[in-house]
């Protein structure tokens, strides 16, 4: 399927902004990719880059420096060095490649954890009609289910009721346990746009009514198109969020909905886990999901479906 360039995408500014934190891992805005270079064959090939020129191009880290790690997350598991690296190789103008020569992948590919919020926009709960969580849900997906932002969603036989999910989603870009929540966004590496597709049917009907099965189908979990580093955003609870599917808007309203922001959330996680440099968090939907609609709407063959997440970009993912 035709992908468009990264210029055409729906980058806005919010509206307010937060205070910087103590210390941001990210000095200088980058949005950092995972990447093959047509023609150069198989995954072990992926690379990481820096988008520059409004996305019309792609610098290749390991072209400006061959010791450079081969993904994003062995970058973060450097710190600040790998992260210095990148800025470097942005400015150096060297390794640059056209963006209709490269493939994007998902920027994190293989990462220790999947964690999942459920229930976690205000919005989204009046929808059904449930009542505002007290503690944050949490589940998860398995690594398995993560796939680009411009790959196939596929459709799993044992499942009739598949449906979307448009979230932000963050990965932490270092290692902690038992982070308070005001040194909280000082272990984000940055944001990405995400699709929490779901098997309804295994969600919540079969299984004994636990979300994992249904979560975590094969492709069940596009990301991308960018991780777009901390300073690159504001505010990232005043970010507009949508869903269209077949260019239809199905989902459309705004972070500042979220009842768990980002903070909370890693605080409440790293009391049980230690996470480390790679992990994603999906933060939870907005309102417009297919199951809650009257009657309600499945993906079939052919949709398209589109997440967008203000200054962070689209996804675009043909259901197959």
């Amino acid at each position: 399927m035709r992908v468009p360039s990264l210029h055409i995408l729906r980058l806005f500014s919010p509206r307010h902004t937060v205070q910087p934190q103590k210390r941001s891992l990210c000095d200088t805005p980058m949005r950092l990719v995972q990447f093959y270079r047509h023609g150069d064959g198989g995954k072990d090939r992926v690379r990481v880059g820096v988008e520059q020129d409004e996305g019309f191009s792609v610098v290749d880290l390991r072209a400006f420096d061959p010791s450079m790690p081969s993904t994003i997350k062995e970058l973060l598991e450097l710190g600040d060095k790998g992260l210095e690296c990148a800025r470097r190789a942005l400015s150096s103008g060297q390794g640059v490649l056209k963006r209709s020569d490269v493939r994007l992948v998902s920027p994190i590919l293989a990462p220790e954890k999947v964690v999942c919020v459920g229930m976690n926009y205000r919005d989204h709960c009046l929808e059904q009609n449930a009542p505002i969580p007290k503690e944050p849900i949490i589940f998860s997906k398995f690594p398995n289910a993560i796939t680009g932002p411009y790959d196939d969603i596929v459709l799993p036989s044992e499942s009739q009721e598949v449906d979307w999910e448009v979230e932000l989603a963050f990965v932490i870009g270092q290692r902690g346990k038992h982070i308070k929540e005001e040194e909280a966004l000082s272990y984000v590496a940055g944001f990405m746009v995400a699709n929490d597709v779901s098997a309804r049917d295994w969600q919540m009907k079969r299984n004994g009514k636990q979300w994992l099965l249904g979560k975590t189908f094969e492709s069940f979990c596009p990301l991308g198109p960018a991780l777009v580093t901390t300073d690159a955003v504001r505010d990232p609870h005043n970010l507009g969020i949508r869903c269209l599917v077949n260019g239809d808007e199905v989902q459309s309203s705004n972070t500042d909905q979220m009842i768990f922001k980002t903070e909370v959330l890693i605080a409440w996680v790293s009391k049980f886990v230690t996470l480390t440099p790679g992990d994603v968090f999906l933060t939870g939907t907005p309102p417009g999901v297919g199951v809650f609609r009257k009657p309600p709407v499945f993906l079939k063959k052919g949709d398209v479906v589109e997440c967008q997440i203000d200054q962070l970009g689209s996804i675009i993912n043909k259901v197959i």
